[in-house]
This record gives C-alpha cells, structure tokens and sequence, in this order.
C-alpha cells in the first residue's frame, strides 16, 4: 500500500485513474448486460435437463427468477461496501470479488441446466453486486478541492461507459445465442468480464487507495452523524425503488411483449432481446445533449438542483407504461402493433434514466460522510433490489391457482403507471424539504 496513492493529488486536471475505471466499467458493463439480456430468452426457450432435454420455464416463472436474480445482485453491494470501506478496501475488494463475477460466467458457459443456471448467477450476483459500490465510489474519491469541479464530468462519463457496455451487448449477445447457442453466448461476456479485471488490476498505482477505517468504522456508520444521514437518504432510495421496478421490466415484461410485435426495421427484423439495445444507445446521444444544451438552458430559468433533476425523471418515469399499456391493449385485440410503439417507451424512459439516475448516484456520493462513501452508494444500489423484488413479489402475487393472472392485459402495465405516479408525488414533496450537502475527499498536502 506504501506505494499507492492515498489521496487525491492537488490537479486542475481529471485524475489519471478515470480512464482505467471507464475502460473497466464498460467491459464489466458489456459482460452483465449481455448475460441479463438473455436470461429470459434463455430460460423460457434454451434451459436443459441434465438428461439433454429441454426443460423450460413458464413466461411468469423466467420474469420472476430474472427480477429474483436482478434483485439479490443490486442488495449485496452493503455487504460488499462493508468488507471495502472498513476491512479489505475498495481496490482488493474490487480485485477479488471480479474473479468470482468471473467464475460465474464460466459456470454459465459450461453448464446449460438449472443447476449451472443457479450456480453462475449466484457466484455473477456476489461479484457484480460486490464490487458495485466500490468502483462508483472509486470515481468520486480521485477527486480533491481543486478538480471537484470536474466530478460531475466524471460520473457522466462513468454512466457513459455503463451504456457503451450495455448497448454493444444488447445487440451481440441475443444474435450470439441465436446463431451459435448459449455456451457462445454466455462465453463472450465472460471473457469481458475477465478483460475488466485485468484492466482494474492496471490501473494500480494510477488510483487513489484510501485506507479502510478498520474497527472504527462501525462507530462512523452507527453513530449519531452515520444514522442521521443514513435516515435521511433511505427514504431517497425507497422512493427511488419505484423507478426501478419499471425500468428493469425492460429485461422481462418488454421482452416478452416485443416477441408479439411486429419488429421488422427497414427490411430486418429485430429479435425480442435486441429491443433493449435502444435504452444504452439513447443514453450515449441524451447524456452530452443534456449536460450541454439541456441543463444550462434550464439554468437560465431557475436553479437546476439535483433535486429538481430527480424529480423530473421520478414522473417522467410513468410514462413509458401508458405506452406499453396502449400496446398491450392492441395485442390483446389479435392486432400486431410495430416495435416503433414501444421504441416511444423506451425514450421515454431514457429520459427519466438521465434525469434521476446519473444525478442520485452523483447526490450519494456528496451526501455521504467521507468514510461511509461505499456504504452509502451500496444504499442506492439496494433501492434498485428493492424495486426489482417488488416486481418479482407482485408477478408473484397476480397469478391465479388457474395459470391465468389477476392483472390482464394492459392493466398490469397501467397498474405500473399509477403505482410510479404516486410514489413520485411524495418523492417531490419530501425533496422539498431537503437541505443538500457536498462532502469530497481532502487532497493531500503537497
């Protein structure tokens, strides 16, 4: 450790470790995405017994496994903020955790029965979700006073390279599997997964490595200061869940209506999981649209807060189910709407993304005390396992002994709607009474 850095550096410039958390996030990003882009797919069309029959599940049992997996994935990144900021911290937790993300993508490579199925995304969820809070947090803490200005680029850049990741994946891994199978397919991201650890593992002696707090940082998160500001930001979060149950039925509910769509794009016809592409694409034009044009037009009128920013993207989340519940209601008719229908959700919903996300993961970082900055990003990682078990539990809870299902049709979309139109009323009266802080890193003395 005596030859890392363990400070920021004082520096106008961006930090010399950005580039290798961006290039590691888009290669972690690719390998996630990818892999989730399939799941559905492959559950309910590709899943074998071990004799080498098929043995696949139902529509309702793929989504509520997938909103299972989706959720336990984005709950353990507390415990992995806590082995980083008190015990092992963030870069070996980082590097240690990426070889078991790694070890689950070759299980899903190798074996394509429930149990491979079970085994590689137990070992992707305590990986992926491990490591969360640590890279997100790395952003934040290479930055001192004297480049703080630059943070906010940072993180834009950092979702940026979420995207980058996401959107490739989207489109290669469903044709992977299409063309060559679910080992091909599940390989690829694999092999990305192991390029981004490589390419953290590089960046070693570019980064800043603050120390882990040890035994005293139980005293930090559960004292007077870590429970004020714990309180304060979990009911950011739960509210923020909400969003979250909508936005990763992208993976699973759209999906599955995208398979009664009409997909054909000037002469090609798209499969149901390339759908998804069009979210990580809209988010790489949006994200410099917004951060250039957008908000400092906005700022011409009144103060664009990270406040106002989330609540904006909060009701604009609702929209996107009006639309896929019209469209619904068309299919149920027998009628075959054109893809475009939902492609009108999908931008909706990139809009809401940009709006909320980006800015709550920036506001967490600020929010946080300088010692509980993984914790605090594991906070909000937790609302997207909260959102995703609610859609899983009321997937759950709609169907009827019968196999029919409690919410037909458009309904379980409008049900959507309403739920996400409410949540976001409260989460605009609560932010009303929020007083924002900004807490970054103290440089080194130099």
């Amino acid at each position: 450790m005596a030859s890392y850095k363990t400070a920021p550096v004082p520096s106008p410039r961006m930090p010399d470790g950005i580039p290798y958390i961006i290039v590691n996030d888009i290669a972690e990003r690719f390998s996630f995405y990818g892999m989730k882009a399939i799941l559905v797919v492959f559950m309910t069309q590709y899943l074998m017994s071990t004799d080498g029959q098929l043995a696949t599940m139902s529509r309702a049992d793929a989504t509520s496994y997938f909103h299972l997996f989706v959720s336990t994935t984005y709950f353990l990144p507390i415990i992995g903020a806590v082995i980083a900021d008190s015990y092992w911290g963030k870069y070996r937790t980082v590097i240690l955790l990426s070889v078991v993300y790694c070890a689950g993508h070759f299980a899903l490579f190798l074996d394509d029965t429930r149990a491979g199925l079970f085994l590689g995304l137990t070992l992707i969820a305590i990986g992926s979700g491990g490591i969360k809070p640590s890279v997100a947090s790395n952003v934040g803490d290479q930055f001192g006073q004297s480049n703080e200005h630059l943070l906010s680029r940072a993180f834009s850049w950092y979702y940026l390279g979420i995207n980058i990741g996401s959107s490739l994946s989207s489109l290669l891994i469903p044709w992977l599997l299409k063309a060559y199978g679910p080992a091909v397919a599940f390989g690829v991201p694999g092999l990305f997964m192991l390029a981004a650890t490589v390419t953290f593992w590089m960046g070693r002696h570019h980064f800043v490595h603050l120390p882990p707090a040890g035994k005293s940082y139980l005293k930090d998160v559960f004292g007077s200061d870590g429970k004020r500001v714990a309180s304060r930001l979990l009911v950011i979060y739960v509210l923020v869940a909400a969003f979250w149950s909508l936005f990763d039925q992208m993976g699973s509910t759209w999906v599955l209506q995208a398979m009664q769509m009409d997909r054909t794009i000037l002469g090609y016809e798209l499969l149901p999981a390339q759908i998804q592409a069009m979210n990580p694409f809209l988010i790489i034009i949006l994200i410099p649209i917004f951060s250039y044009y957008v908000y400092p037009l906005m700022n011409r009128y009144f103060d664009v807060t990270s406040g106002r920013k989330m609540c904006m993207g909060m009701f604009l989340a609702a929209s996107p189910f009006l639309v896929t519940a019209w469209c619904e209601s068309q299919i149920q008719l027998g009628n075959t709407p054109h893809i475009s229908w939902q492609l009108l959700a999908y931008f909706l919903m990139t809009l809401a993304e940009v709006l909320l996300v980006i800015t709550c993961m920036e506001f967490s970082y600020t929010q946080a005390p300088k010692r509980m900055k993984s914790l605090v990003m594991a906070l909000f990682y937790l609302s997207i396992s909260a959102g995703n078990l609610f859609t899983a539990l009321v997937n759950q809870v709609i169907q009827n002994p019968d196999g029919t299902t409690k919410l037909v049709g458009a309904s379980y979309h409008l049900f959507f709607a309403g739920f996400m139109g409410i949540v976001a009323l409260i989460f605009a009266i609560y932010m009303r009474f929020y007083q924002e802080q900004h807490i970054i890193q103290e440089e080194s003395k130099q």
